[in-house]
């Protein structure tokens, strides 16, 4: 965890620099209790026991500390399409920012790929800061016989469970690392497919890092990681395992694994909708840096065991425009490739 107190400490000296170099006045004025009486809706597009859910729970038990005058923040689970039934329900929430929506980033690339049938911009919404990137591996079933991408690619069909938004990483495997698979839709979240896992019903998943039992990071784990997809190695993982990327020679496909694994860099995002009042979108972001810096929750993170490597609500608004940007000879083709 020395990476996340080097981040705390840097986040925290900002956060004391920005505030001390305001005046009193204005230092007052951000405090105004904004949402003063306020209980706040937390809506999470995933259902309990998941790494979305992890984070959302981690953040409402210490955000309304940082939000002058909340009463407080109820966590809301609505999972369904993949999570795009939360980033939907916002449409009929309040304009105040009183309700906030956590989701699968996977989702993201989906929306540029298939604006048609997801019909949703995000760049339409206003984050309020990321906790951290969602570090996804793969892995297999120990009892399947094969651990690697190259015994992988030479069996018979891998099993591989998986949600809405999960399933464009199975298809990225399949048409871009070689494997041989068989694709089985259905699961709601990542919780649901572990079991399916455990009980043999499916051989392979993806998911992320701090969202796996720490029985499977271990030696004697039932399960073998054969690939990372993001180039973020973190503590506890095994240097042999191979990046995604790095296995992707073709120059072009390479660049369509990028696309498809960019939003995995702002895999726990939170964020309200586009007309909040500036004032109020102020509140809430000051509110979640102080909070991503508070020494009570990193430690709660900790025993949590949840990486936290924050970004700015403005900082992740950019990021998603620059996702918006590809091209779109690049997009068409990553649509073939993850097409069912």
């Amino acid at each position: 965890m020395k990476r996340q107190g080097r981040l705390r400490d840097r986040l925290a000296i900002s956060c004391f620099a920005m505030m001390s170099a305001l005046p009193l006045s204005d230092i007052n004025v951000m405090a105004m209790e904004s949402y003063k009486g306020a209980s706040l809706k937390l809506v999470v597009g995933m259902p309990p026991g998941g790494g979305v859910d992890d984070y959302a729970r981690l953040l409402q038990r210490h955000m309304v500390q940082h939000l002058s005058g909340a009463s407080g923040i109820v966590v809301q689970n609505m999972p369904g399409a993949g999570s795009l039934r939360s980033v939907q329900s916002l449409k009929a929430a309040p304009d105040d920012g009183s309700t906030i929506v956590t989701f699968s980033s996977a989702i993201l690339t989906d929306a540029i790929l298939n604006p048609n049938q997801m019909k949703v911009d995000f760049r339409d919404y206003k984050f309020i800061g990321n906790l951290s990137e969602d570090t996804r591996v793969c892995w297999v079933r120990n009892g399947f016989g094969a651990g690697s991408i190259a015994d992988l690619s030479k069996e018979k069909k891998v099993i591989f469970g998986a949600t809405t938004a999960s399933q464009p990483e199975a298809l990225m495997l399949q048409n871009l690392l070689g494997l041989n698979m068989k694709i089985v839709m259905g699961y709601a979240g990542s919780a649901e497919k572990r079991l399916a896992l455990e009980k043999g019903e499916v051989d392979a998943d993806c998911g992320g890092w701090t969202s796996i039992p720490a029985s499977w990071k271990v030696a004697g784990s039932p399960v073998n990681v054969f690939v990372r997809l993001s180039p973020t190695l973190l503590p506890g993982m095994q240097e042999s395992i191979p990046y995604g990327g790095v296995l992707v020679k073709d120059a072009e496909l390479n660049r369509i694994f990028e696309f498809l694994t960019a939003p995995k860099r702002l895999g726990r995002p939170f964020m309200v909708k586009g007309n909040i009042a500036s004032d109020k979108l102020a509140e809430l972001r000051r509110a979640f840096d102080l909070t991503a810096a508070d020494p009570a929750f990193l430690a709660d993170a900790e025993r949590m065991d949840l990486t936290i490597m924050p970004i700015s609500g403005p900082d992740v608004d950019r990021e998603i425009a620059e996702i918006y940007e590809t091209p779109g000879p690049l997009l068409e083709k990553a649509r073939r490739l993850t097409a069912n």
